[in-house]
């Protein structure tokens, strides 16, 4: 298995498109770098940022090509792999090894309920499968079903390469208990906050970093504030986390993804609309970010 430090701040890169909704591979090279460039601690196609879960199984083969090649090892590039199905995943996931992607980022299950003991064997046949370490997924809001903190202890325990955990739910105890239930289970586990407003919380309490989708608009800010943290500045690495809110406050008037991406482009980043129908945005929504940006930008958000 490889040997990867599964910490700081990844992000989850945008899948840039053109008009046709065809993939920009020009653009998506320039977006690796331009992370990278930002100092950036990863780099993570395939995820929800990323619209994984609107490309063909060919499309992803391509994007992760394109980022393993312009990354040229200087990050670790993390893979989207998960899907509804344990055994798509398993072949997601084997083509992502093979492709050279250096850590899995596997999603729970999607559509149907499933129960904890499903999420466990679905989980663990896939951590056998494949030689990677893998970062698990939670984020209920999407999926329809929690990772129980009990559940991902289970996991870190039994799988040797299930080494970390990404939760989106939004609950920062949820967060807290993944922390609180893998410090001391034999092997370094890193819990990762995939919510861009809990970094610095998760940080604090145990947490390796964040998986931030505001990266893709403000990839140094982000940075930064894993960067002021490490350095003991605690004051400064709150001001940066403050810093961020009003931009996540537009997240309101539609599908963060979209917003995401439209502000990257309103940013000087070609990268496209989201692909249909997750791709529009109303003119208020639109007349708030454009004036949110504008306000970050002169804030020294970059």
């Amino acid at each position: 298995m490889k040997n990867v430090k599964i910490q700081g701040i990844i992000p989850p890169i945008l899948t840039p498109m053109f008009e046709d909704e065809s993939i920009n591979e020009q653009e998506l090279r320039h977006q690796v770098n331009r992370m990278i460039d930002a100092k950036a601690h990863g780099v993570f196609p395939l995820g929800t940022n990323g619209e994984g879960y609107a490309l063909t199984a060919a499309e992803k083969r391509r994007v992760l090509e394109v980022v393993v090649d312009e990354a040229r090892g200087r990050v670790p590039v993390y893979a989207g792999t998960g899907c509804v199905s344990t055994r798509e995943t398993i072949e997601m996931s084997r083509m992502a090894q093979d492709l050279g992607a250096d850590v899995l980022s596997i999603i729970v299950p999607y559509f149907a309920a499933a129960s904890q003991e499903e999420l466990y064997a679905h989980f663990m046949e896939v951590a056998e499968a494949v030689d990677l370490p893998i970062v698990l997924y939670n984020i209920p809001a999407r999926t329809g079903n929690a990772l129980a903190p009990a559940t991902v202890e289970r996991l870190a325990k039994n799988a040797p390469n299930i080494v970390g955990a990404k939760d989106s739910s939004g609950n920062f105890d949820n967060m807290k208990q993944y922390i609180e239930r893998t410090t001391n289970i034999g092997k370094e586990f890193s819990v990762l906050s995939g919510n861009d407003a809990l970094i610095l919380p998760a940080l604090v309490f145990g947490g390796k970093g964040g998986i931030a989708g505001c990266a893709n608009a403000f990839p140094r800010t982000m940075v930064e504030i894993y960067e002021a943290f490490e350095a003991g500045d605690l004051e400064r690495a709150k001001k940066v986390q403050d810093s961020i809110r009003p931009f996540r406050n537009v997240f309101r008037y539609g599908n963060p993804n979209s917003i995401i991406k439209i502000a990257a482009g309103l940013l000087g980043n070609p990268v496209g609309p989201c692909r249909k129908p997750f791709c529009s945005l109303s003119e208020e929504g639109m007349a708030q970010l454009k004036k949110t940006l504008e306000l970050c930008v002169a804030n020294g958000l970059h």
